[in-house]
């Protein structure tokens, strides 16, 4: 990546709906190579998608809350049929596997804390593989929408000056 590569992918962030041609014009190029840059900022993975950021609440899920699972017997195809399951149930928004005390991190949404508590309940404390679990209840959130790369050097500025 270069910063031509940088300066597109900052401009997606901004608003991915914009026309290539407007695109084209904010970073200064002809729309044409600006076009093949997008496609191989796509090709290689670097863009994984374009998405439209929805409010849950219009969705009718006013309660958010994080999970922390823990599995037994901890084993790839264990976690693997645990990530296929929760991704799949409607509540579920994102699963992460963690390292740390707990093996899972799993983001739900539900209508209201009655349905959060039957989701733990009924859906995740059933499953076998779940030898406990602890939820946490999001009051609010801030999200990043704008990511730059970060320096190559571990060093922080400011560091042993």
């Amino acid at each position: 990546m270069d910063e031509l590569d940088s300066a597109i992918i900052r401009q997606l962030q901004l608003n991915a709906r914009q026309t290539n041609r407007e695109l084209a014009r904010l970073v200064g190029i002809a729309p044409s190579t600006c076009l093949e840059r997008v496609r191989s900022l796509v090709e290689r993975g670097v863009v994984r998608g374009y998405h439209a950021e929805i409010a849950p609440a219009a969705l009718n899920r006013r309660v958010e809350a994080f999970v922390s699972a823990r599995l037994r017997p901890l084993s790839r195809p264990v976690i693997d049929g645990f990530k296929k399951a929760l991704i799949d149930l409607p509540e579920v928004s994102a699963v992460f596997v963690v390292a740390g005390d707990d093996d899972f991190l799993i983001h739900v949404s539900a209508r209201d804390l009655d349905h959060l508590h039957n989701f733990l309940i009924d859906r995740l404390s059933q499953r076998r593989e779940v030898v406990s679990f602890r939820s946490q209840i999001i009051y609010e959130s801030s999200q990043k929408h704008v990511l730059e790369g970060l320096p190559e050097s571990t060093r922080l500025r400011g560091e042993g000056s």
